[in-house]
């Protein structure tokens, strides 16, 4: 049992996740000791930055988010992914270990074996996701070895499926990187890109953005970040109250408290930026060693902040007109007498940043404003569907955040409920012949959908 913790603290965690893979890319590349360790060491030390980049971000949105439910009178469930893993945890923990093993496991078989050759590093969402599916697996009345396998051959197969579904967006995304989309939001940003390309013909680009000589400045992505987040938190503390906003500082003005933590927040997404940098210099050079010796044409799919600085200006847009949409989201679930999801804003900022990103590389500005936007409706509308079928379990205070969960978590949830054990087999052989369909219609060896079109 020991082992089997240790083994998945290691797996669950993508620094180390990262620094193995290249590891083991650069030995297959017979590369000097001293290159295989500066290039092990790099991913794992650019994936610890953009993790504490990532938690300055959180630290300074939780006090934002608390500002405006206090201020705007709000109360409601916040999803959070973190928060319903902890609380999971206590009842399900061996039974989430069990699975992301198996997953991982059954993840890298179906990149060796199928043209689904993604690999998923992106240790933490796999943990979430093992979660998601022992809770919703065990509502059914799974148990044991069969909740076990059940759960990691889902985790695996739709690590492998996820990030093939939007390929060719990614591609668009990235300029052609090799580099695929490891997050379980995916579906969100693949939507967001569909929407780009109905909705924005003609669309200039947000990166393309004229700005006067006098207003440059905000070309740099850190000050126009801190410019814009002083507006969001200094609306919010003169909203929420300066008695309020005292009790969060600790008895520092608030105002000055409030401009601090948007400062931090933009701190937090420069450190971010740095963090990935430092991955892909190591990371991908090492994964040739990976795709041409170990599992031919395998391709890394990485978390969602490595895509940020890919397109920075549609990060800040894509990241407010979530949150608008997730706001509107709110207020219909009111209306129409559900429970109210207050938007949480560390998935609106990372979602939405990501569904802006795609948006933009297919309808320019118009699809980044209008893609981020229906996603947010979406992170309203999932979490809020989902909490009856985890209901069962007593995670009522909590929920899920992101786009994937919610879907898989409602469709494992509704079609277990109908039909019972059954219904979970008949998802499981219908992803398995999507799997093996592509290898038996083509002959061709890449990874599907990754080719850049002409």
């Amino acid at each position: 049992m020991g082992f089997l913790r240790f083994f998945k603290d290691v797996l669950s965690e993508p620094a180390f996740l990262m620094g193995l893979i290249a590891m083991v890319g650069l030995i297959a590349l017979k590369k000097p000791a001293h290159k295989v360790m500066t290039g092990t060491l790099g991913p794992i030390l650019g994936y610890l930055m953009l993790s504490a980049g990532a938690s300055v971000i959180t630290t300074s949105l939780d006090p934002l988010s608390q500002m405006i439910q206090h201020g705007f009178n709000i109360t409601g469930v916040v999803p959070n992914n973190e928060a319903i893993t902890s609380v999971a945890q206590k009842v399900l923990g061996v039974e989430t270990m069990s699975i992301l093993v198996v997953g991982l496991i059954v993840n890298l078989i179906i990149a060796r074996f199928t043209r689904y050759k993604y690999i998923f590093l992106t240790g933490h969402h796999s943990f979430f996701m093992a979660c998601l599916l022992s809770a919703t697996l065990g509502a059914i009345g799974f148990k044991g070895v069969p909740l076990v396998l059940s759960g990691g051959f889902l985790l695996g197969a739709w690590s492998s499926i996820s990030p093939a579904i939007g390929q060719k967006y990614t591609l668009k995304a990235t300029d052609g990187d090799e580099i695929a989309m490891g997050h379980f939001g995916s579906l969100g940003y693949y939507l967001s890109a569909f929407i780009g390309s109905l909705v924005g013909k003609n669309s200039k680009s947000t990166e393309d953005i004229e700005i006067p000589e006098k207003w440059s400045f905000l070309r740099n992505t850190t000050i126009s970040t801190a410019l814009t987040m002083i507006v969001f938190y200094l609306i919010a503390s003169i909203k929420a109250g300066p008695d309020f906003v005292s009790g969060l500082s600790k008895g520092q003005n608030p105002y000055i408290y409030a401009v601090l933590s948007a400062l931090n927040f933009a701190v937090g997404v420069a450190v971010v930026y740095a963090g990935v940098r430092m991955i892909l210099a190591d990371l991908i050079p090492a994964f040739e060693g990976i795709a041409t010796k170990l599992i031919p044409n395998s391709v890394p799919a990485v978390d969602c902040a490595v895509f940020f600085p890919y397109a920075p200006t549609a990060v800040i847009l894509g990241f407010a007109c979530s949150f608008v949409g997730g706001l509107i989201g709110m207020f219909i679930l009111g209306m129409a007498g559900g429970v109210l999801i207050i938007p949480g804003l560390v998935p609106h900022f990372f979602c939405g940043a990501t569904a802006g990103i795609y948006g933009n590389s297919t309808g320019g500005r118009k699809g980044a404003m209008l893609g981020s936007f229906i996603n947010g409706l979406f992170l309203a509308f999932l979490p809020a569907l989902l909490l009856p079928v985890l209901g069962k379990l007593g995670f009522n205070n909590t929920t899920f955040g992101d786009f994937d969960f919610g879907v898989i978590g409602i469709l494992l949830g509704k079609i277990g409920n109908a039909m019972g054990n059954i219904g979970v087999y008949i998802i499981m052989l219908a992803l398995l012949v999507a799997l093996i369909v592509p290898s038996i219609v083509s002959k061709k060896t890449t990874a599907i959908n990754n080719e850049t079109e002409e």
